[in-house]
């Protein structure tokens, strides 16, 4: 679903109706998929077109591939955390001051696709040996209260498909 609203373009955030096994596998699979999809979507960009900004006010392409990265690294520690402590409260942390350090500014997005193959290998390996037990475990965040395993990986399912139609609707935009 695309949206008219360049900083949500598949929508907000949302998961109606009951949550089923077979919802959780097509999370897996979408977190799977993530790092190829991305890979897609900047592929063939020139560094001016990675240093454009998906919207006026918002993070360049360049910055969008590096947040993935440090974002979904965060989320795979959370799940970890879930899996192995009662209840753990994350830390947060301050996204768009991670995206202006200088790493997420000059770093080729190559580096950070990398992490993502890599890390999302581990993710999907782990998440599907979870059992029906483990899905109902928690994370704490200090902002949002607690989160049900199987709700952070709906959220992260989205959030890559939310950044692969950042980089996607530019490219329409601009004709790329």
């Amino acid at each position: 679903m695309q949206t008219a609203d360049a900083r949500y373009p598949i929508g907000r955030f949302r998961v109606e109706g009951e949550i089923t096994p077979e919802r959780r596998r097509e999370w897996i699979a979408a977190i799977a998929a993530t790092p190829a999809r991305f890979r897609v979507a900047v592929d063939g960009l020139s560094p001016e077109q990675l240093d454009t900004p998906y919207r006026e006010g918002g993070w360049t392409v360049r910055q969008l591939v590096h947040h993935l990265a440090d974002s979904h690294m965060n989320a795979y520690i959370r799940v970890k955390l879930a899996l192995t402590e009662e209840g753990p409260t994350v830390k947060t942390y301050d996204e768009a001051l991670w995206a202006a350090l200088p790493d997420s500014r000059i770093t080729p997005p190559a580096v950070s696709l990398t992490i993502l193959d890599a890390l999302h290998a581990r993710w999907v390996d782990l998440l599907g040996a979870v059992d029906e037990a483990q899905w109902r475990r928690t994370i704490r965040h200090p902002e949002w209260g607690e989160i049900p395993l199987e709700m952070v990986v709906a959220q992260y399912a989205w959030h890559g498909d939310h950044h692969v139609a950042h980089v996607t609707a530019l490219r329409e935009r601009m004709g790329w």
